[in-house]
């Protein structure tokens, strides 16, 4: 199997495993493209990534903006060619997305946590076309422990990681034979260098101690990449808990 070499969008793109993954597939050649809600901190990226010999564009969209997304998408296959690539990864440490417990959580909760969903869904259908047709990329999607472990503390998140792994794995099978890959990342724990992981640490009187929660998010990205590479596996769980 030879990966394709064509742009790597990174969607979600953040301190932690965001840039982490930028990194890692611009090691393997990829032009890299982040995309993440504001542009406060894209100069830095990109200027890490350019240190590091990587050639980098960052976008502005919020993905529950689908016209913005899906534009961006486009623009950047007129700037770069074929999305070999995506990454999709976004999350927030916004009140509005904090979980609501699963015995609390009404329909409105579910629907606005899935509003991270369906744009993942918008996206495959924007690239899958393409990658189809050439034979080769993929998409990876990373998502919460509580897609494979009752965790209902998380409750309208976890039918959120849920939804999210289903879909990567249902697509995994139906690209068989296409030369295309999907995977789930399904994640436990903290990652380091994130704004959740500065969010959790710098509030240890409400979240706990940090210590011996956190992921590498260099050694997550490592893993990603080989599950692409190899596409043994359309899952691999990343756990704090064993």
């Amino acid at each position: 199997m030879s990966a394709s070499r064509g742009v790597a969008v990174v969607i979600g793109v953040g301190p932690g495993l965001g840039m982490s993954i930028a990194h890692r597939l611009g090691r393997e050649g990829h032009p890299v493209v982040l995309v993440s809600r504001s542009d406060a901190r894209h100069a830095g990226y990109v200027s890490s990534l350019a240190d590091a010999g990587i050639r980098a564009e960052a976008f502005t969209a919020d993905v529950r903006d689908h016209d913005r997304l899906l534009s961006v998408l486009d623009t950047v296959v007129e700037r770069h060619g074929p999305v070999g690539m995506v990454y999709y990864g976004p999350g927030s440490t916004d009140p509005e997305s904090h979980p609501v417990p699963i015995l609390q959580a009404g329909p409105e909760d579910v629907r606005r946590a899935m509003e991270w969903a369906y744009p993942a869904v918008e996206v495959a259908r924007r690239v899958l076309p393409g990658m189809i047709e050439r034979g080769e990329g993929g998409l990876l999607f990373a998502t919460g422990l509580s897609a494979v472990m009752p965790m209902p503390a998380l409750g309208n998140l976890a039918i959120l990681s849920a939804a999210l792994r289903t879909y990567a794995v249902t697509l995994n099978t139906a690209l068989t034979e296409t030369g295309v890959y999907a995977g789930c990342l399904v994640i436990g724990g903290v990652v380091e260098r994130g704004d959740i992981h500065g969010m959790v640490s710098s509030q240890p009187e409400r979240y706990g101690p940090v210590a011996g929660m956190t992921l590498d998010p260099d050694a997550l990205a490592d893993a990603a990449w080989e599950m692409y590479a190899t596409r043994g596996r359309a899952e691999e769980t990343f756990s704090v808990f064993g």
